[in-house]
């Protein structure tokens, strides 16, 4: 069910418990989210779908992955959305001979202005409130760690002192599927602390086109701010408040117990494909996830379409696959896909 207006909201038991601030602060969500989207469109041609699930993720308190070959503006998009919401950007790119302190920052001798020397903290570029991380996979481990602890802490320990990240922190990392040599592969456990894999795909050949038009020439737009970090706060908060039907909380609970092989529900043609599925933390970022898209949508509620929207880039990189679905060419998205399908035909 969609309630997209006031009256339809107030016609539902569970939309009346909720605040009249809350239903406007809803409607002032969704047409400042229409203006980011629009204002991103002055730069970005085409990749609707990978805005809206960067906006989901800055929402919902997540960070995100994103996953596509060269050339698809990966970089360019983040820095533009740092611009169009007056957040401080910052750019790492990861390298084999990066260091957790070149990411955290750490203490330097400095001379005082009564001739004595004491160490003073000096920043490090994860000091920011979007994080570009841009190949976090040609990082080795401990760096990688490093970066994955911040995101999970809010805060990062530098010589025993404790720092804490200035909210809101929003980190998008980026991975390149096409060079494997010379990378360190996330583990999935740390996988896991991504709400969402983001894949970019090629654009279409008139996107691809007006790309051409529009890159090639001597001045790029400069996108105006949207948002303030104290406005993107607010929000965050309210959406944390979208009401969500028991119905949705036992879809995908569903949902996510049919991607473990071990599980009593999974279906029996999951269980030679998938070494390893998704665990709790896929149902909590499925939740907010939904709840965060509900909201930029302008519903007052979460409605089945919302999960159902959120489910592969939630599940996708929480499901390992088995070498026998290697060889028939099966990858977790499929898997995910096919899951999907079959529990939305079990809803009809």
């Amino acid at each position: 069910m969609n309630f997209e207006s006031k009256e339809s909201a107030a016609a539902h038991p569970s939309a009346t418990d909720q605040s009249a601030n809350d239903v406007e602060a809803i409607d002032r969500l969704r047409n400042l989210y229409h203006r980011l989207s629009a204002e991103l469109g002055r730069v970005i041609i085409g990749q609707e779908q990978v805005i809206e699930r960067l906006a989901i993720c800055l929402f919902a308190r997540g960070h995100a992955l994103l996953m596509g070959v060269p050339g698809l503006a990966k970089t360019l998009m983040v820095s533009k959305l740092a611009e169009t919401t007056s957040l401080r950007f910052s750019r790492i790119q990861f390298t084999p001979d990066l260091m957790p302190m070149d990411i955290t920052g750490t203490d330097i001798l400095q001379d005082g202005s009564d001739g004595r020397r004491h160490f003073e903290f000096i920043h490090g570029p994860v000091f920011a409130n979007v994080v570009l991380a841009d190949e976090i996979n040609r990082a080795p481990p401990k760096t990688q760690a490093a970066m994955l602890e911040a995101m999970q802490e809010h805060k990062v320990t530098v010589v025993g002192k404790t720092y804490t990240l200035e909210p809101p922190f929003f980190v998008l990392a980026t991975q390149n599927p096409v060079e494997q040599e010379g990378t360190y592969p996330l583990p999935e456990a740390q996988l896991d602390r991504f709400m969402f894999l983001i894949e970019l795909d090629y654009p279409s050949h008139d996107e691809e086109v007006l790309i051409a038009r529009s890159t090639t020439g001597d001045v790029i737009p400069r996108l105006s701010s949207i948002l303030s970090a104290e406005e993107i706060i607010e929000h965050q908060h309210l959406v944390r408040r979208v009401p969500v039907p028991d119905h949705i909380y036992d879809y995908a609970v569903r949902l996510v117990r049919k991607t473990r092989p071990r599980d009593a529900t999974s279906p029996t043609w999951i269980k030679p494909l998938v070494s390893w599925g998704a665990g709790p933390r896929a149902v909590q970022y499925l939740i907010l996830a939904a709840k965060a898209r509900a909201a930029l949508n302008g519903s007052y509620m979460v409605r089945l379409i919302d999960v159902q929207e959120v489910a592969i880039p939630v599940l996708t990189h929480r499901v390992i696959t088995t070498f026998a679905a290697q060889a028939e060419g099966l990858g977790a998205k499929e898997i995910v896909e096919r899951l999907l399908q079959e529990t939305n035909e079990e809803e009809r």
